[in-house]
């Protein structure tokens, strides 16, 4: 369960991108501001807004101490702040002048990554606010950067496509084209994953794009071996360009946010989705996990930053089962699916399951796909009437022609709530 507790509403024009330390939110935007508010009450602090930049605010981010403040902007220069009393601590610009994108603290905080439209990526020591290594990556601005969590390597993201590992001495290791119509944003999990055939750790990364995909890779870093980066699966489920993804402090989740305004948190090890969340009214460009804190931040274009809580106490097993452990539901029967049913006010389809002989371990599997394409449930939202009229002349579905192998209409109770709920908020 994730449920919207706060909403910030204080900038002016688009929300880039939100970013935790351990007792502040920082949140930046197309007006030129950084905005830092307290997490014990989510009010803004006295010194805020942050201002400076004389463009747009593409990005920020929090060293891992939390004692440094980075953003970096269309002005074509990244820079340093004091969280606790605003100052401004250093201008870092940009080679070239261009836009700066992106940036990012190594682990240790000894440098600043900042990424440009031009495709230049510069680290900046953040103790002697030097310039220490530079590189470009050819064919595309920089759009994403990510830092391993031992510091040994980073991750770059651009507009062409590529996602490219460097070392720390800024040495090109590996490049892969990962999203065809450009990456928007990666994130690596803090958590590594064993490899039980070979004993290496694996990095876990994600990646989106506007290809409307998430994908997921493990990144193996060895000197003996070099840089490998595995493919493993891609999570669906956006209709339109991603552009923000993030990892929980503990790697069990993935949270995403899309031109189609919703956000979406994945169960990292299943890649099923958990929960969707649809109360943005513009393209949600940004989300965050709290490091210490069931939180979740997520910014939009609509100029405001939700703040939800989780709900971590309940797991979730698949697409639709929430409270019970999967064992326990592997072992489900026909009868105990039928029952399951009915406690989630979804009576109307015991009939199908039976039909269809879904049991516990069915019921895990089943996804939006096989409900549409093996159980043939329809999966689209219409006005009842409408639909009681056109299924009175004729047996397919009105948005892909298809038969209709069933005739029986299930009641969309959350749109219904959406509904609702976007009703009450236009009569205030």
């Amino acid at each position: 369960m994730a449920t919207l507790i706060h909403t910030l509403a204080d900038h002016s024009d688009d929300v880039n991108y939100c970013a935790f330390s351990s007792s502040c939110l920082a949140t930046c935007s197309l007006d030129k501001t950084i905005r830092v508010y307290s997490l014990s009450n989510f009010a803004e602090l006295p010194y805020s807004p942050l201002e400076g930049h004389t463009y747009a605010v593409h990005c920020c981010c929090f060293s891992p101490s939390g004692r440094v403040l980075a953003s970096c902007s269309t002005d074509g220069t990244a820079a340093l702040w004091d969280p606790r009393d605003g100052r401004r601590l250093a201008v870092l610009p940009q080679p070239g002048a261009s836009p700066v994108r992106v940036c990012r603290f190594s682990p240790e905080a000894a440098y600043l990554l900042a990424g440009a439209a031009d495709g230049s990526v510069v680290l900046w020591n953040v103790q002697s606010l030097k310039l220490y290594r530079s590189g470009k990556v050819k064919g595309g601005s920089l759009m994403a950067c990510a830092f391993s969590p031992n510091g040994n390597f980073f991750v770059t993201g651009s507009s062409s496509g590529d996602l490219t590992i460097w070392d720390d001495k800024m040495r090109c290791l590996y490049n892969e084209k990962a999203h065809d119509l450009g990456v928007t944003c990666c994130d690596i999990s803090s958590h590594p994953v064993s490899d039980s055939e070979n004993g290496f750790k694996y990095f876990q990364m994600a990646s989106c794009g506007q290809d409307n995909q998430i994908k997921l890779w493990l990144i193996l870093f060895a000197d003996f071996l070099g840089v490998q980066l595995k493919y493993k699966c891609t999570l669906n489920g956006h209709s339109a360009p991603v552009l923000a993804c993030a990892f929980s402090c503990d790697g069990q989740m993935i949270v995403s946010g899309s031109v189609d305004k919703c956000v979406i948190i994945y169960e990292t090890s299943t890649g099923n989705a958990l929960h969707t969340l649809s109360r943005h009214t513009r393209y949600v460009t940004t989300c965050a996990f709290a490091p210490h804190s069931p939180l979740l931040a997520t910014g939009s274009m609509d100029k405001t930053v939700h703040i939800w809580q989780l709900d971590l106490s309940q797991p979730c097993a698949g697409d639709a089962v929430e409270k019970e452990s999967k064992m326990a539901v592997e072992n489900w029967s026909e009868d105990d699916v039928s029952d399951w049913l009915c406690t989630q006010d979804l009576a109307d389809f015991v009939g199908l399951f039976k039909i269809n002989n879904i049991d516990g371990k069915e019921l895990l599997n089943l996804t939006k796909e096989s409900l549409a394409n093996e159980l043939k449930i329809d999966g689209y939202s219409y006005e009842r009437e409408a639909m009681e009229n056109w299924i009175s002349n004729r047996r397919s579905s009105p948005m892909t022609n298809l038969p209709l192998h069933s005739l029986m209409l299930t009641p969309n109770r959350t749109l219904k709530m959406a509904i609702s709920r976007w009703l009450e908020t236009q009569q205030k």
